[in-house]
């Protein structure tokens, strides 16, 4: 499962392409909540900013862990002796999926995001009760928030993570996932020009595309 989880940091990494626009705003958007006197002092900012990311990759590493069991469970019980195999592929066809979605060759996977729009809805207005954020706790309990909010890209990843086989490996897939989002969104604030600028380069796309489908393939061929 190494290279398998070497893809879910890709994949995170690489997600670069596509949070720009949304958990990039975001981030832009909590920052300037925060009193004046936070954002003047560069040490407390980047604080309050790893609250918000903290809370945010906790919440996919829990979401990764239900995949995982529920996948585990699921696929145990339509076949015991081919489970292992049939994981494989399903991780396998789903991350070179989000490598041709990255490439900007399939936007078929956007469609994945209406699929948690009933519990973001829910959600939503407790993250609303948070705001402004005024204290660590808060900024961590938005992240905890903020990690459901409905995103194509992380759903993708969470339907990898359904075929890790086990609670820990889904948890461990999403956790890597999620510290390979933290870069940009966390650089968002202050380089947000040139993460723009990389993002919208239509061969820089390709070329993370073309990586993830090779290295999905790798680990299809190795782990066979």
């Amino acid at each position: 499962m190494e290279i398998g989880y070497l893809g879910a940091f890709l994949m995170g990494l690489f997600g670069t392409l596509h949070c720009v626009g949304m958990c990039g705003s975001i981030m832009g958007v909590l920052t300037f909540s925060l009193p004046q006197e936070t954002r003047r002092h560069p040490g407390r900012l980047l604080g309050y900013l790893g609250y918000y990311n903290i809370g945010r990759v906790l919440s996919y590493t829990l979401a990764g862990s239900l995949a995982g069991a529920f996948g585990a469970g699921m696929l145990l019980t339509i076949s015991p002796q081919y489970g292992h195999s049939i994981l494989l592929l399903l991780a396998t066809f789903l991350m070179i999926a989000v490598g041709f979605y990255l490439a900007g060759w399939f936007p078929g996977l956007a469609y994945v995001e209406r699929a948690g729009a009933p519990v973001w809805r829910k959600l939503e207005p407790l993250g609303k009760k948070l705001l402004p954020v005024k204290s660590p706790l808060q900024a961590l309990l938005y992240g905890l928030i903020w990690g459901w909010l409905p995103c194509g890209l992380v759903y993708s990843a969470l339907f990898i993570a359904l075929g890790q086989g086990s609670p820990l490996s889904g948890g461990v897939f999403m956790f890597l996932f999620g510290l390979g989002t933290l870069p940009s969104v966390m650089a968002t604030g202050v380089f947000a020009e040139q993460i723009m600028r990389f993002a919208r380069n239509p061969r820089m796309r390709i070329i993370a595309g073309i990586a993830l489908i090779l290295l999905a393939l790798a680990g299809l061929i190795i782990n066979w």
